[in-house]
């Protein structure tokens, strides 16, 4: 798999997005962070403006969502057009990889557990870096399983998290990145 055949799909946004995107460019790999207008993205490489009927495509019901989560999300159109965009990432990539928290009920939280629940709902491989926990989790189709060391295997991949990375998952997606392609 070469570097500059490899795509991360991601958002941009301030933390782990952010970090995935800084790493994909040291590595030379290819970046596209879906945006739309009104989002903040930290990260100018690789910006695709989502359209209005491109983010319609990936609309998903709110209700269903908070459910799903069990939790209530907001319904504010702008809250609705990240999740939209969230989908467009997951979509895109082969392979999942997300820095957060799992949770007692199998979700990961906050925002960034759409995305992961996405991959599930998509049957994607899904892989976890849980800060609090310090260690990375593969989701197994019904549980959350412990991994050492996952890699990085299909050259479309999507890469998202937490805005609160820390430094323990900045070293566990620079190790991720390591192990995964050569410099």
């Amino acid at each position: 798999m070469s570097n500059s055949e490899t795509i991360l799909f991601s958002g941009g946004a301030k933390g782990a997005e952010n970090y995935f995107g800084q790493l994909a460019e040291e590595y030379g790999i290819q970046e596209v962070n879906y945006s739309f207008e009104g989002h903040q993205s930290e990260r100018p490489r690789g910006v695709r403006v989502l359209t209005s009927e491109e983010l319609s495509l990936k609309d998903v019901s709110l209700t269903y969502v908070s459910r799903l989560m069990s939790r209530k999300y907001s319904r504010a159109p702008l809250f609705r057009k990240v999740l939209q965009s969230i989908c467009w990432q997951v979509a895109s990539g082969h392979e999942v990889f997300v820095v957060g928290e799992v949770q007692d009920d199998d979700t990961v939280k906050g925002g960034t557990g759409w995305g992961a629940e996405y991959a599930k709902i998509c049957n994607k491989p899904l892989f976890v870096f849980d800060q609090k926990q310090d260690c990375w989790f593969k989701w197994g189709n019904t549980s959350w399983e412990k991994v050492d060391a996952p890699k990085v295997t299909h050259r479309h991949f999507a890469g998202t998290g937490t805005r609160f990375l820390e430094a323990n998952g900045r070293k566990a997606l620079g190790e991720l990145f390591a192990r995964s392609f050569k410099k």
